[in-house]
This record gives structure tokens, C-alpha cells and sequence, in this order.
């Protein structure tokens, strides 16, 4: 009976020279055992079931064992097509099996056109689907994919893409294939799953994900925002902890960059801590992000015609604002270094800040955590903040907090001294940081000024003492000084000292006339007597 309808067999009894011949190797068939044995009870009139699960297995069982038309009517390898013709390939979960089921049965189903055909059929059903949903949810057929191999879920995309699907269409998709394949590491933001990185990354199921994590972002379409920056940065992480390619993590990190206005608090600490979080995992990429959003909005300002010196975009004040907060979030961990919280905290542009509130909280919380900071560290930390874009309770606040450094005290009394001078008051009006730092421009100015005239004065003065002592008067001059008449070099000095507006600086200038503008307060020591 077998070898009635197989060709195959006939052919091994036909050239085997053992007359009582008994046993025949198969052990190569596609399907093993298993399958043999249905296409055992087919050649023997035996009843079994064809279904959706093991007829591409049949199918090529069929062609192995040459179970055609052409050696037999109705044979095995025609019942099977009718079946995927008029049964398997008609519907979406139909096809998404029977290509699951050719995983193991390559090369032969490939060879047989079964995989590409599967791939027409459900890339074709997905689309209708996404455009004229049929049941409830509207996305099921994003589920229904995820059974297959990352390889097969990629020719399915890509056969999308060619249909004309929509990139939020795709990114539904691969968003639901991933938290359903990469479960442990995008899915469960606690990852209890995981003992230990180390371990997990060098095992072979590290390895196996490391895999299905670079398909997927190869598969992302080319619209940047077609994803949520959430999903984005649990890929990111994903891909940092299993050592994915540099290419991997830059294509994620450039996509990020670009929506990362969007961004809040919580996913940038998803980057930044280890699944326990226990101890900060990567702050380099956050510090990349930041930086390639701010080349991009500094290249839009640029191309647009604005001075982005001047002016900083809404969204980049919006990132600021976060990137602030985050910074407060992680400032409290031993291992931050001073390098890493400057590196991050200087790419957002000085003029993205108009009010230093949330990044002097930062600093505040990171020199309370790091006491052991000398003088120097603590002004480092210190330098990526302007002091003159506090509020007025931020200011009162830094005036009487013992862990700053000396320096930027004294600018915040300085700033308060000038508010009170000039009778203005900031509570409602925080900042006026730019006349403030035109102001302490002018008076450095003024000092070196002051400085240099009375430099001058000084060697007139030595000068004119040489001369008496040439003239032999020196001694005489020595013993009289204290009651003779005063010289015209020490009446020039005091009349300039007397002059000065800055001898009293607590009192009140605004009655002075000058060219250097008063609303902000000098600096003391400005006499040149």
C-alpha cells in the first residue's frame, strides 16, 4: 500500500539487492514520526484529520515521499493544498499557523512557496483588519502575530510596509510583538524575573533576546514618532543591559532625541537605574539624548533665522524644566559623580532656564548627599547654576544654606542687597538677571578702572619723593610729614576719594548722575584714596 502511492518507497524497494527486505530509512522526513504515520494511514484508507496545525508538515511530508497526482489520483500532496487553499490561507489566524507550524519544516516549506504564501495572506488580513476592524478589540490581530518567530513576524512587516500600511498601524504591531517577546525586560519595568545581569546576558536566553531585541529595532518603521517615548526608553534599557549592538542603541537613542519634549521624570530613570533600582545604570545615554534634541532645536532656530543665544524654544524650556527634576531624582546616589550630574545638567542652554529653582533643589540634594565634598568639588558642582536666576525664596533660602559655597552666598546677598538699593521687589518678579549681569560687568569695569588711576597715582607720589630725596630734603621731609601742608598728588587723591559714590554703599544712590547704570549694587573698596 505504501508503495502504491509513494514513489519514493517504490523507488528504495526497487533498487534494494536485499530480497527480504524489511526495514527502510525515513528518519529524514519532515514532521518525524508523527507525521509518517498519518501519511501511513493515508496510503492505507485510514481516517485522520487534516488540520490547520500540521498540514504545511504534511504537505512536505507529501513531497518527500514523492505522494503526488502524477504517481497516484487524489494523493496526499493534493488533498493537503485543497486544504490550504480552500481552509488554511482563507482567514488571518489561519495563516499566522500554518506559518508558525513551517518553522521547523525550513527549507523545504520555503522551496514549496508555504511561507511566502502565508506571509501574502496575513499581511494582506492585517491590513483590512487595521483599516475595517471586523471584531472587538479593533487590535486583535496584533496578538494573534506574536506567536511567530521574530523572523516571520519581520517578513510580515515588511509585506505590510510594500501594502501601503500606515507607520502607527506597524508600530502597534511591533509595540505588542515586543511586550509580548521581550516580556521580562519591556513589559515588567521590575524585571523579578531576573537574578542577575550578568548571569542573564551571557545565557543563552540572553543571547536569544539580544537577538529578537535587534530585529525589532530594524524593524522600526522610518516615521520617529510613530512610537511613544516610553516604549522607546524600555527598548533603550532593554538594549543597554543585553549589550545590543552600538548601532542598536544609537537608532533608539536618536529616536528618542527627537521626541523628547514628550519625555517625563519616570522614563528617563527607567534609563538611568538598574531593574532593582538599586544603583544608576546609564547615564551617558541619557546625556546623548539631551544633547541630540538640543542640536536639533538649535538647528531649527538657526535655519529659521533666530539667535538661539537669545532665544530657547518652548520645548526645550519644557525639557529643561524635566531634565531638572530628574536631575533631583538621582542627585541623592552615592555614585553620581560630579562629572556626570555637570555633563547632563550643562548641555540644556543657559537660556533654557529662567528661573533655577528646580536645578538649585538638584545641587542641594546632591551636596547633602555627598558631605565630604571639599570647597573646590562644591563650587564645581555649583558653576552650572546662575545664582542670579534664583527667586527671591530660593535666594533667602541659599543665603542661609551652610553647604554652598562661600562664592555663590554672597551672590545671593549680593542680588537681594541690589533689589533693596534700588526699592524693587522680585517676589512676583523673580528674575532681571540680564540687567543684573550687565551691572556686574560695569563695576568690574569700574574696579579695574579705580585700580589703574590709582596705580598711577602711586608712582607720581614715588616719583616726586625721588626727586626731594635727589635734592637732599628727604630726611627733613621724613621728621615734618605729619604736620606739613598736604602735597597737590595727596589733595588730587583724596578730592577723587571723596568723589567716589562707592565709599558708602549702604546708602542710597539713585540721586548720583553717572553713566553706569545704579539698579543693581556696586561692589565695595572702590576708593582710590
Amino acid at each position: 500500500m505504501l508503495v502504491a502511492k509513494s514513489n519514493y518507497i517504490r523507488k528504495l524497494v526497487m533498487e534494494s539487492d536485499d530480497k527480504d527486505l524489511t526495514r527502510i530509512d525515513l528518519s529524514d522526513i519532515p514532521g518525524g514520526p508523527e507525521i509518517f504515520e498519518k501519511a501511513a494511514k493515508f496510503c492505507y484508507g485510514v481516517n485522520f484529520e487534516i488540520t490547520v496545525h500540521n498540514v504545511a508538515a504534511l504537505r512536505c511530508a507529501a513531497e518527500y515521499l514523492q505522494m503526488t497526482d502524477h504517481y497516484c489520483n487524489n494523493n496526499l500532496a493534493g488533498r493537503t493544498e485543497d486544504f490550504l487553499a480552500q481552509v488554511a490561507l482563507t482567514s488571518l489566524s489561519g495563516a499566522i499557523v500554518v506559518l508558525k507550524s513551517c518553522e521547523n519544516l525550513l527549507p523545504i516549506t520555503e522551496e514549496l512557496k508555504i511561507i511566502q504564501r502565508c506571509i501574502d495572506v496575513a499581511s494582506l488580513k492585517a491590513c483590512h483588519e487595521a483599516i475595517f476592524p471586523s471584531r472587538s478589540p479593533t487590535n486583535w490581530w496584533t496578538e494573534e502575530l506574536t506567536i511567530l518567530d521574530v523572523t516571520f513576524f519581520g517578513k510580515i512587516i515588511m509585506a505590510m510596509k510594500q501594502r501601503g500600511a500606515k507607520p502607527l498601524t506597524l508600530a502597534s504591531a511591533i509595540i505588542t510583538y515586543t511586550e509580548r517577546a521581550l516580556r521580562d525586560l519591556v513589559r515588567d519595568h521590575s524585571a523579578s524575573g531576573i537574578k542577575s545581569s550578568l548571569e542573564f546576558e551571557d545565557s543563552d536566553v540572553g543571547v536569544q533576546q539580544r537577538d529578537i531585541l535587534e530585529s525589532i529595532v530594524a524593524l522600526l518603521p522610518t516615521e520617529k514618532a510613530a512610537f511613544p517615548i516610553n516604549f522607546l526608553c524600555c527598548l533603550l534599557r532593554s538594549a543597554i543591559f543585553l549589550k545590543a549592538t552600538t548601532a542598536c542603541k544609537n537608532e533608539l537613542e536618536k529616536r528618542i532625541s527627537v521626541i523628547l519634549e514628550h519625555v517625563t521624570v519616570n522614563d528617563l530613570l527607567v534609563l538611568s537605574f538598574t531593574y532593582d533600582g538599586e544603583r544608576l545604570f546609564e547615564l551617558d545615554s541619557v546625556r546623548r539624548i539631551i544633547t541630540g534634541f538640543v542640536e536639533k532645536e538649535t538647528s531649527m532656530a538657526v535655519f529659521n533665522g533666530g539667535d538661539y543665544r537669545e532665544l530657547c524654544s518652548t520645548a526645550i524650556q519644557r525639557v529643561a524644566k524635566t531634565v531638572d527634576a530628574y536631575l533631583s531624582e538621582i542627585a541623592a546616589y552615592p555614585d553620581l559623580s560630579i562629572s556626570k550630574f555637570n555633563g547632563i545638567a550643562n548641555v540644556i542652554p543657559k537660556g533654557a532656564r529662567k528661573v533655577n529653582d528646580d536645578l538649585y533643589r538638584a545641587i542641594d540634594i546632591y551636596l547633602k548627599s555627598h558631605p565630604n565634598l571639599d570647597e573646590i568639588e562644591r563650587e564645581k558642582v555649583c558653576s552650572v547654576m546662575d545664582p542670579l536666576k534664583l527667586s527671591g525664596e530660593a535666594r533667602l533660602h541659599a543665603s542661609q544654606n551652610k553647604r554652598l559655597p562661600v562664592q555663590i552666598v554672597l551672590h545671593a546677598l549680593y542680588y537681594d542687597q541690589l533689589k533693596l538699593r534700588s526699592g524693587v521687589d522680585d517676589r512676583n518678579n523673580p528674575t532681571d538677571a540680564l540687567t543684573t549681569r550687565n551691572q556686574l560687568k560695569a563695576d568690574r569695569s569700574l574696579i579695574k578702572e579705580n585700580e589703574e588711576l590709582r596705580s598711577e597715582l602711586m608712582r607720581m607720589k614715588m616719583y616726586v619723593t625721588d626727586m626731594q630725596k635727589g635734592q637732599g630734603i628727604a630726611s627733613s621731609s621724613h621728621k615734618s610729614s605729619g604736620s606739613r601742608k598736604p602735597t597737590f598728588f595727596s589733595s588730587v587723591s583724596k578730592t577723587l576719594g571723596k568723589l567716589n559714590p562707592f565709599r558708602h554703599g549702604s546708602k542710597d544712590t539713585s540721586n548720583i548722575e553717572d553713566a553706569v547704570d545704579i539698579t543693581k549694587p556696586r561692589r565695595r573698596r572702590f576708593s582710590i584714596s
